[in-house]
């Protein structure tokens, strides 16, 4: 007799720590994308969507059906993904996209039935508007829009999922569904963290509209909502402009809407309503207007409250910056965090440099290594050995850096800094220890190191170069991340801060719980306060957690922190954990909001990201 085909519990729980950042969906490392995702941009039809699908077939949760064939059929084995998602997390999807082919191979061997889901009134209606191939009720569809890792949300399968491809279609989609009483709600990349994006109605995935008009006389872009800030900032760079962007798998238009852009480059560019000059919503009712008209909806102000969307966005021009041929990225080494942040604040009021961030020894080993068990051996490596603490990030130009360079000890600049990055693996090594030794001064060792005269000396030790940072990596994969560290844009600071695909490493570990905290920069005790306290809810429950970075604002009279914490989504204790520390954090930050200046909890800017900042920074 044939035994009942069965993914196996281990292959599960490879596809159940999918982080859901949808990186897949986006050509960040020049591999080409998932060739399925691309032909048909459903999220379950990508590596991301498969991780989901297989989670639901092994549990039981859903049935294999027509589409769920479809999906597994349409995977070609090719690899794309495996690159990608162990660049990003250290994960290697292709042992899930082997398995579901084996499974179905069975499945189909023994003969047993595939589900057919038949089509009903409403998506009859609903492929009426959007096309025959663009809207679903297949459960293996709609399992890939029904949860994410965020801990204290539990699985809400929609009943349809639509992908409309202009502006006129989601108008009539949200008259449908406001008509037939079905709750409806927008998804952006398919990417979501945070159990906001859920319902047993209608998911509108925006996917299909990928449209980008370049106005390059006016510096500005006009976007559809389904482009992403990696998709904008190749085509503003083909220019010879940047586009202050957020993390390169969230969509422009809907990372404005959420919470504002913001990012290093915001210290110049400024959030909220700085980034765009219009934005063409469709609201609740199916009406269309535009922040520049002066009959519209006033989303340029902010109330201090948990506030719904004002609508779905269609379009946004957003704001595009020049650039110059002499920027280049350094990082300033700091031995204490209130060193690092009074020079970061000084930068700000000097108007010295673009992009300015300060940066902790988890994110600085986690954002250079290509592993997490090398970030590991890194990280004291940095902060003991060379006494580096913090850095402060600058992108700046010829001019800035050379104001820099009279106002600091040491700067690692961008050739020191690829000589570090492609050495890393030997940084680790005990002969690098034994070097090390022979420094023993009153200075902090990266001062004496970090000189120019030093530079053949570490060439020498650290043997820089792209073979010898793929040594960090499993065998099979060290010749694609030899050809990779080849580029010399994957180890520029410029590149890597603009497009900010190392930035996504930061969930590596484990799934990453951000909190995003605006603070008043002058305010040195206030800000050591919140980091501290987070770390005491954190190590109360047993959470794993570090400080992210921190950004200034308004020449240095505000910054913007992130702390984050780190949960294995799939382990129920820890979901546990995290809302017994939101007990304890939310009262924290609103009392603190209550009675300083300048403090705001990003909860009550989410969904009020077009509002001007003074609106939520200065009241």
């Amino acid at each position: 007799m044939d035994t009942e085909p069965a993914i196996p519990e281990e292959i599960r729980q490879i596809a159940a720590q999918c982080r859901h950042y949808a990186m897949c969906k986006i050509d960040f490392l020049e591999t080409g994308l998932c060739p399925p995702g691309e032909a048909r941009p459903y999220v379950s039809f990508f590596p991301q969507g498969r991780m989901d699908l297989c989670d639901g077939l092994a549990k039981g949760i859903i049935p294999l059906t027509k589409a769920a064939v479809d999906i597994i059929s349409s995977c070609n084995l090719c690899g794309r993904c495996d690159k990608q998602c162990h660049f990003v997390t250290g994960m290697r999807p292709m042992r899930v996209m082997a398995a579901l082919k084996e499974y179905l191979d069975a499945y189909l061997g023994q003969g047993k039935k595939v589900v057919t889901i038949a089509e009903d009134e409403g998506l009859r209606e609903l492929r009426k508007i959007v096309g025959q191939e663009w809207a679903s009720n297949d459960p293996a569809v709609l399992f890939t829009y029904a949860n994410d890792p965020f801990p204290l949300a539990s699985i809400r399968m929609p009943r349809y999922v639509a992908l409309p491809e202009k502006r006129d279609e989601i108008v009539r989609m949200i008259q449908w569904a406001g008509g037939s009483g079905i709750p409806c709600i927008v998804r952006g990349n398919g990417g979501s963290v945070f159990g906001f994006v859920f319902t047993d109605g209608l998911v509108i995935d925006l996917n299909r509209m990928k449209g980008i008009e370049i106005d390059p006389d006016n510096w500005l872009a006009k976007v559809e909502p389904g482009v992403t800030s990696f998709e904008l900032q190749k085509k503003a760079a083909a220019r010879g402009l940047r586009v202050n962007t957020a993390e390169p798998a969230a969509t422009v238009c809907g990372n404005i809407v959420c919470t504002g852009t913001f990012s290093t480059w915001a210290n110049v560019y400024g959030v909220g309503a700085d980034n765009f000059v219009d934005m063409e919503f469709v609201n609740s009712r199916g009406n269309v207007f535009r922040l520049n008209d002066k009959s519209s909806p006033n989303v340029f102000s902010f109330e201090h409250a948990v506030l719904p969307s004002p609508g779905i966005c269609t379009s946004a021009s957003v704001k595009m910056h020049p650039t110059t041929n002499d920027e280049e990225g350094i990082l300033v080494p700091f031995p204490s965090f209130s060193q690092a942040v009074s020079f970061a604040r000084d930068l700000s009021r000097r108007r010295i440099g673009l992009a300015v961030g300060v940066l902790g020894g988890h994110y600085l080993s986690t954002f250079m290594s290509p592993s997490a068990e090398l970030a590991g051996r890194i990280r004291p490596v940095l902060e003991e050995a060379l006494g580096i603490e913090y850095m402060v990030f600058v992108v700046g130009d010829s001019y800035a850096r050379a104001a820099i360079a009279g106002m600091v000890p040491a700067v690692i600049d961008n050739r020191l800094f690829r000589i570090l990055m492609l050495g890393l693996p030997r940084l680790a090594h005990r002969q690098w220890e034994e070097f090390l030794r022979g420094f023993e001064t009153d200075r902090y060792p990266y001062e004496i190191l970090f000189k120019e005269e030093m530079i053949p000396v570490l060439e020498a030790i650290l043997s820089p170069s792209p073979e010898t940072f793929a040594e960090a990596v499993e065998e099979d994969l060290r010749e694609f991340y030899a050809r990779l560290y080849r580029r010399p844009h994957m180890t520029d600071l410029v590149w890597l801060n603009m497009f900010r695909i190392l930035s996504s490493r930061m969930s590596r570990h484990k799934h990453m719980f951000a909190f995003l905290i605006y603070v008043p920069l002058d305010r040195m005790d206030v800000i050591q306060h919140i980091i501290d306290e987070f770390k005491r809810i954190g190590d109360r429950y047993s959470i794993s957690n570090d400080y992210g970075f921190l950004t200034p604002l308004d020449l240095g009279k505000r910054g913007i922190l992130e702390y984050d914490y780190y949960i294995d989504h799939t382990d129920p204790s820890e979901s546990e954990k995290i809302a017994k520390a939101m007990v304890e954090i939310e009262p924290m930050l609103d009392g603190l909001s209550a009675g300083i200046k300048g403090i705001k909890f990003l909860k009550y800017i989410f969904s009020q990201g077009c509002s001007r900042k003074e609106n939520y920074l200065y009241t």
